[in-house]
């Protein structure tokens, strides 16, 4: 029998440790590790309902294997078998066909001090309402006036406490009346946005930002496959001379930016219709991609 809410509508279960608990339990306590100092690797991954009424995962083993590498950093045990499964398992508990899916991995309890190596190790995997981030149109971009964490300082992946970077830049650019923050270099060359990577297009020719400090993302990856374009370094300059511009994440999906500090693009076509190209194939509707869908298991419509 499911629980359910004081509005009478059914708690979610998240997957802790082995087993499936009521989302809003409290598991882990104030003294654990990862509250105090982000020693924890997460990563965002989407469920969507495909066209012939089941549900799948994209790219889950991509994104468990990047777990895996940042939790080898922290010497946190990381079976992807076990984490796998764990996703299936709380999907289906809570019948979700189309979600955002996280999985958490973090340093517990046993000591207060740096050293990880005594601390107790958990795993956890939740899964939330699909959250679409920069939905809407009209989107506005800017520099933000935070460098990113230096790959040489924090390795470009999932680390929790790396994040608190982009948390300081998107403030920043909320505040500024912009919808997401662009870090660029010191030598003027573009990184990424707080939680997506950048692509840009000239006349026919289809550019994906790349840069040693950026995540090298899931998204990114599909959507050069996808398309066949170059991967190179860019400069603020030459983006902001760029006939369209978008980012991309497992979140932000697909997403034109309309703005770019104080300049808007004259276009957004090419970028809307990556966005559906990138739709067909989170949907199984692009059969030649159907193998970076992982099924749940769930009924179908």
């Amino acid at each position: 029998m499911s629980l359910k809410d004081a509005a009478g509508s059914p708690v979610l279960k998240l997957w802790f440790d082995g087993e499936l608990a009521p989302a809003d339990a409290p598991l882990a306590p104030l003294t654990t590790h990862a509250l105090h100092y982000g020693s924890g690797v997460f990563e965002g991954i989407r469920s969507y309902q495909t066209v012939d009424g089941s549900s799948a995962v994209f790219r889950l083993p991509e994104h468990m294997e990047r777990m895996r590498k940042g939790c080898e950093l922290l010497g946190i045990d990381f079976d992807i078998r076990q984490a796998t499964e764990a996703t299936l398992q709380v999907l289906r508990a809570n019948r979700q066909s189309a979600a955002y899916i996280r999985p958490l991995a973090w340093c517990g309890t046993g000591s207060i001090g740096l050293d990880v190596a005594p601390l107790s190790k958990h795993l956890m995997v939740a899964t939330f309402g699909t959250v679409v981030h920069l939905s809407g149109s009209a989107v506005k971009l800017g520099v933000s006036s935070w460098r990113r964490n230096p790959a040489t300082s924090l390795p470009p992946l999932k680390l929790c406490g790396a994040y608190v970077n982009s948390i300081l830049a998107k403030h920043e650019a909320k505040t500024r009346g912009f919808d997401e923050a662009l870090f660029v270099d010191e030598a003027g060359m573009v990184v990424e946005c707080t939680g997506a990577n950048v692509f840009m297009l000239n006349g026919d020719k289809l550019t994906a930002v790349d840069h040693a400090d950026a995540l090298p993302g899931i998204t990114r990856d599909t959507v050069i496959a996808l398309t066949g374009a170059e991967s190179r370094p860019v400069p603020l300059e030459e983006l902001l001379q760029a006939d369209e511009v978008f980012v991309c994440g497992t979140a932000a999906e697909i997403t034109p930016i309309n703005i770019l500090n104080e300049h808007r693009f004259a276009s957004d076509k090419r970028g809307r219709e990556i966005a559906q190209l990138y739709r067909d194939v989170v949907s199984g509707a692009d059969s030649i991609h159907r193998v970076w869908l992982t099924d749940v298991g769930l009924p179908r419509d």
